[in-house]
């Protein structure tokens, strides 16, 4: 793994370079920037490393207890806009339920001396119930007010994303305690989790807040139907009575493509590419402001979305890209990228950036 240090790719914007950062990751699942220029990051068997980059790696100290089931294990984590006077970090995981493991959020102090997590809390986990290590979805993204979104997969049990008194299916929408805020769509209704925002979700493994404010998910289908969906309050997004994909043995799902009261994805991919972390990019790159960046795990590129209609316009693909796992923007604007196959995370931008 590793192997490849340095790459150039030729866009639509011209050539870009990209080097490798970190190597020799076992299995990387996200990252994020901290004030100064360190990059906190995760692999799923539980490890959590700190970047200083042409300097040096660390691994954390009293990392979160998590699960590792599967798909499961240590996932996503968030550095919230405070970080500089609260030093919290937020990780999303797979935490045991009885015989059974659910996605958690764990809040949890970066130390001082910055070598150690302390004063670890969970501050939400799903109902209890499902079994297995599928489709935990579990990407966390702080909202402009301040409140936490999270994604929630089916945990492989279809039907689930419909009944609204499990958080399965679910983007969910807490406060930094864990609690709920008042104003969460469903709050007060009997039989329904008050976190629920929106439901009817597969596996949503990407999520962003674009310029505007606004929440986006891109999620994975069956066979087909991965899609990026812009986020409504309160409403349906159809899985798996309706969506664009097939059964992996074949077969139509649910009742087709469209049904009243639930909501349509704002573009597809047919087939699959299993889509995960996601961006909006802001940076200096000409012809990219504005565009959303996918990382896909399937055919081992990162994809450049744009329009209205939204589109995938571009596939942007080197040796460096194999299975994308996590893309973000850096503070300086270049693009950045975990591969789980070279096990590396990676910058891209202009040469000479």
């Amino acid at each position: 793994m590793a192997q490849v240090r340095s790459d150039t790719i030729t866009t639509r914007a011209g050539e870009v370079t990209v080097s490798a950062v970190v190597t020799g990751l076992d299995t990387p699942w996200a990252f994020g920037f901290l004030p100064g220029g360190d990059i906190v990051l995760t692999e799923r068997d539980g490890r959590v490393l700190i970047v200083a980059p042409g300097q040096g790696v660390a691994v954390l100290r009293n990392p979160p207890q998590v699960h590792v089931n599967g798909q499961g294990g240590l996932l996503d984590v968030l550095v919230p806009r405070d970080f500089a006077q609260s030093r919290e970090l937020f990780f999303t995981h797979a935490k045991r339920q009885g015989g059974a493991s659910g996605t958690a959020v764990t809040r949890a102090v970066l130390t001082p001396d910055g070598i150690a997590l302390m004063d670890h809390r969970t501050i939400f986990e799903i109902e209890p119930g499902s079994r297995g290590g599928r489709h935990f979805g579990a990407r966390i993204a702080e909202a402009p007010d301040g409140t936490l979104f999270l994604t929630v997969g089916d945990r492989g049990d279809r039907r689930s994303a419909q009944d609204r008194s499990l958080h399965n299916g679910s983007v969910l929408r807490i406060k930094r305690d864990g609690s709920v805020p008042d104003d969460n769509p469903f709050v007060g209704a009997s039989g329904v989790q008050p976190e629920i925002w929106s439901y009817g979700h597969r596996n949503p493994q990407g999520a962003a807040f674009d310029a505007e404010g606004q929440f986006w998910v891109n999620e994975h289908g069956a066979r087909g139907g991965d899609e990026v969906n812009r986020i409504v309050k309160g409403a349906n997004f159809g899985w798996p009575v309706i969506a664009y994909g097939q059964h992996y043995a074949g077969g139509r799902i649910g009742e087709g493509t469209a049904k009243e009261g639930m909501e349509q994805p704002q573009t597809y991919w047919d087939p699959s590419i299993a889509p995960s972390g996601m961006t909006f990019y802001s940076g200096n790159i000409d012809g990219w402001t504005g565009d959303m960046f996918v990382g896909s795990l399937k055919f081992d590129y990162v994809a450049r979305l744009s329009g209205s209609p939204l589109q995938e316009v571009e596939q942007i693909k080197g040796e460096s890209t194999l299975r994308v796992r996590d893309v973000r923007q850096g503070p300086n604007g270049d693009l950045w990228f975990l591969s789980v196959g070279n096990g590396a995370l990676y910058r891209m931008g202009l040469p000479n950036s």
